[in-house]
């Protein structure tokens, strides 16, 4: 799984890492935020939430024409030092004020253009990266691999937002409205460390950094491709991004309904193993179990067997010292339900490769298009558990708790959801690094970016339906990715015959 690939892959994609354990820290709380710090209803917390997720995945398009013309690297590099200024303004205690308002404001702008600046064309360097023959047939795993190793940022994001949350309240005495800006700092510092990966590791990727003195070799392929065949790339790539714009719909209500439902609805308390899937030294040794087992059945020599048998030990260690240890009840925060979906990425990748890799040898593995609308009819199948467990549930519209639903509910909801994601986002990214026409790759980038960001706005829909029975918020969601799935397998073959 790991063999074979570029090293530079391990670079670039620790340095998203980094930059994203910051992103989905500070995402993690924002939405509670909005309302503690200003006093926000659900409709204006939506609207903001909402229309930051849409600029932070709007202007990738921007910066990959920018990239485009003036370098993907150069691009990086500007991104993420705006990137960190925003992060810093944020993190900034003003009260809940006009001028904190506007502070606010220029903060999620920043953040916004640095990220539009770094996360596409970072992706696009990614890509270029298996442009050599011999790493071609391994872009998707590739893809997967750097997928999975950004969500370990976020995996451990709502945790360290809780647990410094905690700190600035019980050690420093902070109010909670003032203890989110201390999340807020969690990202200034991971943003450097991303920068400091990126610089660290240079030589891993020198070869993506800028167009050499073979830029002629490149014109050549670029007019080969005649312009019929790039205007029909670019219309099957469109299509594409008009279903991933549902899927992000329905996908990132994790920091909008589904931690309302959180919040809301369900348990507050956990006792037994159950609990134990809240502590995130749990989650990693699951993961360390999953990828131990991989280990051993795939190695081929005794000593990467023992290796990973050491690996399935430390993980069963971890576990049963947590168990011996484990608290009568704890209390579940509703930031902390966000940290399934990155686990689960991380967790299930292996499982993704193996499965398609499986496929692959038999000539049986669907092509892109195909895991797209499967993606498509999972996340339908996320929503339909949801509305069927809320039947009988009230209608609510004040930021109460008003009910005590199991967690396993959520768990599974975001299990589910996470099957869809690795259907879908890193098959995506792969897909139009392939066929986006070269002297546009930059420009495509940002367009799967765009959807996303497309995606992210109509997140607010259910947001202001929020007040509603709650059968009709997540079956609404539901239709909605049934539609986009039936949309996709009608014009498959059409994406098929460029891909």
């Amino acid at each position: 799984m790991f063999e074979g690939q570029p090293k530079g892959l391990w670079t670039l994609a620790l340095a998203n890492t980094g930059e994203r354990f910051g992103y989905y820290t500070m995402l993690a709380v924002f939405a509670l935020f909005l309302g503690e710090n200003f006093g926000f209803a659900a409709g204006t917390a939506s609207e903001i939430y909402t229309w930051f997720l849409t600029l932070v995945y709007f202007l990738p398009l921007f910066g990959g024409m920018a990239a485009d013309r003036w370098g993907y690297s150069r691009m990086v590099v500007i991104g993420i030092f705006i990137m960190f200024i925003g992060y810093l303004l944020l993190s900034v205690p003003l009260g809940g004020g006009t001028v904190a308002i506007a502070a606010m404001g220029g903060a999620l702008l920043l953040v916004s253009v640095g990220t539009g600046l770094f996360k596409g064309n970072l992706q696009v360097m990614v890509g270029d990266l298996y442009n050599d023959p011999k790493y071609a047939d391994k872009r998707d795993s590739g893809f997967s691999l750097f997928y999975m190793l950004i969500n370990v940022g976020a995996l451990f994001a709502p945790t360290a937002a809780i647990k410094i949350m905690d700190w600035a309240q019980l050690s420093l005495g902070y109010s909670k409205a003032d203890s989110y800006h201390f999340a807020f700092a969690v990202a200034c510092v991971s943003v450097i460390a991303s920068i400091l990966i990126y610089y660290l590791g240079k030589k891993t990727f020198s070869q993506v950094l800028t167009v050499k003195k073979k830029e002629k070799v490149v014109d050549e392929v670029v007019d080969e491709m005649s312009p019929s065949e790039t205007r029909e790339r670019i219309i099957c790539l469109v299509l594409v991004f008009t279903v991933v714009v549902f899927f992000w719909m329905a996908f990132h209500q994790n920091g909008l309904t589904l931690t309302w439902f959180a919040d809301e609805f369900t348990a507050t308390k956990s006792s037994g193993i159950q609990s134990m899937f809240f502590d995130v030294t749990n989650l990693v040794a699951c993961i360390f179990l999953v990828y131990g087992i991989f280990g051993v059945i795939q190695s081929v020599t005794s000593k990467a067997k023992v290796i990973y048998g050491v690996v399935i030990a430390l993980g069963l260690a971890i576990l049963g010292y947590n168990y011996i240890n484990l608290a009568p009840e704890i209390t579940l925060s509703a930031p902390i339900f966000q940290q399934f979906n990155a686990c689960f990425v991380v967790m299930l990748t292996p499982v993704s490769i193996a499965l398609f890799g499986w496929l692959a040898k038999k000539g049986k593995e669907p092509k892109a298009p195909v895991k797209i609308g499967l993606g498509m009819l999972v996340a339908a199948a996320a929503y339909l558990l949801m509305t069927v467990s809320s039947v009988g549930l009230p209608a609510t519209d004040h930021p109460n708790h008003v009910a005590d639903v199991t967690p396993n509910l959520l768990i599974t909801t975001y299990l589910t959801l996470t099957f869809a994601e690795l259907l879908l986002s890193p098959i995506g990214i792969s897909l139009v690094t392939k066929v986006a026409p070269p002297k546009y790759k930059g420009m495509m980038m940002g367009g799967w970016f765009v959807s996303t960001a497309l995606g992210n706005k109509l997140v607010s829909i259910p947001g202001h339906m929020w007040g509603m029975d709650l059968t009709i918020v997540w079956g609404t969601l539901m239709c909605i990715c049934l539609v986009a799935a039936l949309f996709i397998f009608l014009i498959v073959k059409k994406l098929n015959k460029v891909c």
